[in-house]
């Protein structure tokens, strides 16, 4: 049987389940168009041979008919340059995309999901304890060989991580001052204890929210940022460079920033505590009308200097979490900027977490030892 289709002339053969088809002339853009509704039909299950050996000229259409409405057949009598084309529109073909399997449910889901949570948790604490350890390491190198500690630049982190933090954390102190006041006087009015304000204030801001809050907002600040710098420097290879030069990179990065937070989170410390038993007074004063000197004489004959040491001692451990996860999630980013996205924040996550972990195991170890 033979049929025209403009200028390219379709044959048809074979016989039963075999089907053979030869094309004659142009299989180009403008004759692909008749084509299509007089192909023959193929039974199913049976095979269909197209031969190209007449075929003049082919086209990126005339190559997308053969890879798109003859299904799966068999080619004869092409050339090179005709399998070039179709092998360069098979591959532009879209692909279709796979439907995601169905999230499994169930108990077992449910317990594996917790495994595998806990399973990470555990490599996590795994390689902080690691980072720990190797800052401990190298800051004892450094103390034994003077001449390889980086001076300049604790200095320089001792500036971003306390000096430009001194207004922020002072604020926050001072209204949170403000707050256990205005707080405590509405309550203790009920009562008649009004004076026992300057109580409340003082052992709340020395013993726990002074130093607590203080943290939790250097870990906001300062784990990211130390997560930041250490997360772009590995993208930019700029640490397997130092590698390559002989430079340690716990030596340059880690031991400066960490101990900078040491150095610095008590004394934030301390400025928070001044600041919150400022907006204290401020607050019984114009509340209670209880005088800044009153406040001072209560303060002085009421509180004990072991709240205070009780706040300081937590300072430096707060300092040394916040410090080695910010450097930890920074060595952890890959190469491409949603990985240093996402350790970002989980840096500041786990630095808050873990502050407030920590916190409320002193709470409960001052509490047993009855300081």
């Amino acid at each position: 049987m033979a049929s025209m289709a403009s200028s390219v002339e379709l044959l048809v053969g074979g016989s039963g389940r075999q089907v053979e088809v030869a094309l004659r002339g142009p299989l180009t853009i403008h004759t692909v168009g008749t084509l299509a509704d007089r192909m023959p039909h193929v039974p199913e299950g049976g095979a269909l041979t197209l031969d190209l050996s007449g075929v003049t000229r082919l086209d990126t259409a005339g190559a997308w008919f053969v890879v798109t409405r003859t299904g799966r057949c068999t080619l004869e009598g092409t050339t090179e340059a005709m399998e070039a084309v179709l092998e360069t529109v098979r591959r532009a073909l879209p692909q279709p995309e796979d439907r995601p399997e169905p999230a499994p449910r169930g108990p077992a889901h449910a317990v594996a999901r917790f495994g595998r949570s806990v399973a990470e948790a555990g490599a996590t604490a795994r390689g902080l304890t690691g980072y720990l350890g190797l800052f401990l390491a190298r800051l004892a190198r450094s103390l034994r060989h003077p001449g390889s500690f980086r001076f300049t630049a604790l200095v320089h982190h001792c500036e971003e991580v306390g000096l430009k933090a001194v207004p922020i954390v002072a604020l926050m102190a001072f209204l949170i001052g403000i707050v256990l006041a205005f707080q405590g006087a509405s309550q203790l009015r009920q009562f008649g204890a009004e004076v026992f304000v300057v109580d409340l204030i003082a052992v709340s801001i020395l013993r726990e929210l002074g130093i607590l809050l203080t943290a939790i907002i250097v870990a906001g600040r300062t784990a990211s940022a130390f997560t930041a710098a250490i997360g772009s420097m590995k993208m930019r290879e700029e640490i397997d460079a130092m590698r390559t030069l002989g430079l340690d990179p716990a030596t340059v990065l880690f031991v400066p920033r960490i101990l900078a937070l040491l150095v610095t989170l008590p004394i934030l410390g301390l400025i928070a505590n001044v600041s919150g038993l400022l907006g204290g007074a401020l607050m019984s004063w114009l509340e209670l009308g209880i005088s800044p000197a009153m406040f001072r004489t209560r303060f002085v004959e009421g509180t004990d200097l072991g709240h205070l040491t009780v706040g300081m001692v937590k300072a430096p451990v707060f300092a040394l979490i916040i410090g080695v996860i910010g450097c930890h999630a920074g060595m952890q980013v890959g190469s491409n900027a949603e990985s240093l996205g996402r350790q970002t924040s989980k840096a500041v996550v786990a630095a808050i977490f873990a502050v407030i972990v920590a916190d409320a195991l002193f709470s409960v170890f001052f509490a047993e030892i009855g300081i």
